[in-house]
C-alpha cells in the first residue's frame, strides 16, 4: 500500500515528514535524485528524462501512486508525462494544484469557470526552471482571474541549502525578496514554490513583512492526498515498507536527510 515521493534532492523530505504525520498508516517510499539536483537550472527535456528514471524507481518500488515533490518536475515534465508516458493502471499528481486551490480557496475538483478571487497581488518565488515554465500561471488561469503575479528566480537558494549553508541561504532569500519588492512593493500573498523553500519560511516572512500571508506547500499537499486517497483507495500500490531511495552517496545524503528531519535516515542507493 506503498505511496511515491519523488524530488530531485532533500526539498520533498518537508513533503514527506507533512504526509507521513497526516497518513501515519502509509509506508511512503521517498526518491531523491541528489546525484542530479538541482533541477532548477536544468532544461525541460533533462528534467522531463530525469524525473522518469526516478519516478519508475518508485513504480518499480510497488507505488502506484507517485507525488512529484519537487515544483520543477511538477512545472516542466508533469503534464508531458501524463500525457505521454504514465501507465494507465499508475497516477503521478504534482504539488502545484494543492497551493493555488488553497490560494483561490477553491475546494478539490471544483471544475467550475475561473472567477475573481480576494487576493490581487502575488509573489511566486521558485527555481529558474520553475519560473520560466509559467507553469503556475497556466494553473492558477484556470481558476482564477485579475491576479497578478510577479515571479522571482532563486538562483542558489537550493543549492545552499542542500550544501547545509543556511547563512547563505538566508542571505540570498533575503537578496530574492528585496529584488521582487522593488517590481512588486506590496504583494498580498507569497508562495513558496519550491519543496526546499518552507526550510527558509520564516526568513522568507520576516523579509516579506507580516502583512503578506506566505503560502507553503507541505501541508496543502498532505491534506490532498488524504483527499485523493479517499477516493482513489485502489492507488494505494502493493509495497509494503517505508524506504529511501537515492542516486547520490547515501551516507552522505542520509546525513543530510537526519538534520533536515531531526531523525535518523538511511538511504539505499538506485
Amino acid at each position: 500500500m506503498a505511496v511515491g515521493i519523488f524530488d530531485s534532492g532533500l526539498g520533498g523530505l518537508t513533503v514527506l515528514d507533512a504526509v507521513s504525520k497526516r497518513l501515519p498508516d502509509i509506508p511512503f517510499v521517498y526518491f531523491g535524485d541528489n546525484a542530479h539536483t538541482p533541477y532548477g537550472v536544468r532544461d525541460a527535456d533533462d528534467v522531463y528524462d530525469l524525473t522518469t528514471t526516478g519516478v519508475a524507481h518508485l513504480f518499480d518500488a510497488g507505488c502506484d501512486l507517485v507525488i512529484l515533490a519537487c515544483n520543477t518536475a511538477s512545472a516542466a515534465a508533469l503534464r508531458r508525462m501524463q500525457e505521454q508516458w504514465v501507465p494507465e493502471d499508475k497516477r503521478v499528481l504534482g504539488v502545484f494544484v494543492p497551493l493555488i486551490e488553497a490560494l483561490t480557496e477553491r475546494q478539490w475538483g471544483d471544475n467550475s469557470p475561473p472567477r475573481e478571487v480576494a487576493v490581487k497581488h502575488v509573489a511566486l518565488f521558485a527555481t529558474p526552471a520553475t519560473v520560466r515554465s509559467r507553469a503556475f500561471q497556466r494553473e492558477l488561469a484556470f481558476r482564477a482571474i485579475g491576479v497578478d503575479v510577479e515571479a522571482q528566480p532563486c538562483g542558489g537558494v537550493v543549492d545552499a541549502i542542500e550544501d547545509g549553508d543556511m547563512i547563505l541561504a538566508e542571505a540570498l532569500v533575503r537578496s530574492h525578496v528585496e529584488a521582487l519588492k522593488r517590481r512588486m512593493p506590496t504583494p498580498e500573498a507569497a508562495v513558496l514554490g519550491c519543496t526546499h523553500y518552507p526550510i527558509m519560511e520564516e526568513v522568507f516572512q520576516d523579509a516579506l513583512g507580516p502583512d503578506v500571508t506566505v503560502y507553503s506547500q507541505a501541508s496543502l499537499v498532505a491534506d490532498s492526498l488524504a483527499d485523493y486517497l479517499d477516493r482513489h483507495p485502489d492507488k494505494l500500490g502493493a509495497g509494503a515498507e517505508a524506504r529511501f531511495l537515492t542516486t547520490g552517496d547515501p551516507k552522505s545524503v542520509a546525513n543530510k536527510a537526519t538534520q533536515f528531519l531531526r531523525r535518523k535516515i538511511e538511504f539505499d542507493p538506485i
